[in-house]
């Protein structure tokens, strides 16, 4: 077992679930709340990147981060070394990449807070980013839990867009599916089947820790009814 590897796919997992909660959260408030006409716009540029090939996603994103590109350009003006081929590099392309399937059940948990607790706190003058914080915050938390155990288990099992973007770097950028594909190429299948059978087994207690608390969700709503 190649710890090292094991090591870096979880950091990059924490890292980007932590990034994730941060941008995704705000963003499907708003979706969950607004009735703006840019609202379809906004909502298909966050799911693009789950219908998009990983391929495609990562080649572009190579090219944004680039030494020429804007992304790569502005983090050199400000002292930030390369991006491509870099720790900091797979973290924003799996940000990118992973977006879709934390906003979605964030903004589907907000929507299934309802009108009424929302407008209960604004009668009573409360501000509304204490309508978020204290009220639409706690009452969706079943489904931000959800949400982050999505993003996590969907960055562990990045490939494309991580090769893409960082390549196979031992230690910097070479992750669990990374090191799998070298593996196999290599013929060193009882490797492999050590890494993937490993991920089978988070993968399947992730989904069983989603159902339980959606179902734990779903009866505190039938509490509080």
């Amino acid at each position: 077992m190649d710890w090292t590897v094991v090591t870096l796919t979880l950091r990059l997992a924490l890292t980007v679930t932590l990034v994730l909660l941060l941008i995704a959260t705000p963003i499907a408030w708003w979706l969950s709340q607004t009735a703006s006409r840019w609202k379809g716009l906004i909502s298909a540029v966050c799911t693009m990147p789950m219908v998009l090939p990983p391929t495609v996603l990562g080649f572009y994103l190579l090219v944004l981060m680039g030494p020429h590109g804007p992304l790569g350009s502005l983090f050199n003006a400000m002292g930030i070394p390369r991006l491509p081929f870099s720790f900091m590099g797979i973290v924003i392309a799996c940000t990118v990449h992973s977006l879709p399937f934390v906003v979605q059940p964030l903004e589907n948990s907000f929507k299934a807070i309802g009108k009424a607790p929302l407008e209960a706190a604004a009668t009573l003058r409360c501000p509304p980013y204490k309508v978020f914080l204290e009220v639409a915050l706690p009452l969706a938390w079943p489904g931000i839990l959800s949400a982050a155990i999505m993003g996590f288990c969907h960055t562990l099992g990045e490939f494309g867009v991580v090769l893409m973007v960082g390549g196979n770097i031992p230690g910097q950028t070479r992750v669990l599916s990374v090191a799998i594909y070298s593996h196999v190429e290599a013929m060193e299948y009882a490797q492999a089947h050590m890494l993937a059978g490993g991920l089978v087994i988070i993968s399947l207690l992730a989904l069983l820790m989603i159902h339980a608390i959606q179902g734990y969700g779903a009866f505190l709503r039938q509490e509080s009814a």
